[in-house]
């Protein structure tokens, strides 16, 4: 299995089968600090299991650029795991569906300025691609004792193009 992806931009409706698209869209849910702050309230579906709990790390990711080669893609089976960007630069996602518990039809997406992900628990995905320059980002997770990746290795790479 190998072949050519094509980068689609991130939006909530393509995304919604491998986990939330965290933005600002439409009017806040409530209005909060003397009605100073509009709360854009519940964005993404945290998942840690029975013994895991939330943890929040900064990740400082170097620069990938497309095309991209995609040669492993990993997943938490035990917890959601949330990427915000802290720099502004955009990322490139890539996720699978499973099946039998090996990835299968990949699809990529290119986020835009102001989104950030929550990839669902057991969801395979690619590593943290920062595109264009480097990238800090906020990630939220779970952190606990037992296993909480899986690495999958494909014998043929794929490669990411721009749309």
């Amino acid at each position: 299995m190998s072949g050519r992806l094509t980068a689609k931009p991130l939006t909530a409706a393509a995304f919604a089968p491998y986990g939330d698209v965290i933005e600002v869209a439409g009017a806040p849910d409530k209005m909060i600090n003397q009605g100073m702050c509009g709360r854009h309230h519940d964005r993404a579906v945290v998942d840690f299991g029975p013994d895991g709990r939330a943890g929040i790390s900064l990740f400082d990711a170097k620069a990938r650029h497309l095309p991209h080669k995609v040669d492993m893609v990993e997943r938490h089976p035990e917890g959601s795991q949330a990427f915000v960007p802290v720099s502004g630069v955009p990322m490139l996602v890539v996720v699978a569906d499973d099946d039998g518990g090996a990835p299968v039809n990949l699809q990529a997406f290119i986020s835009q300025p102001g989104q950030s992900v929550n990839l669902h628990r057991g969801i395979w995905h690619g590593v943290l691609a920062p595109l264009g320059a480097p990238g800090q980002y906020i990630v939220v997770d779970r952190i606990g004792t037992s296993p909480n990746l899986e690495e999958h290795w494909f014998k043929e790479p794929f490669t990411v193009v721009a749309d």
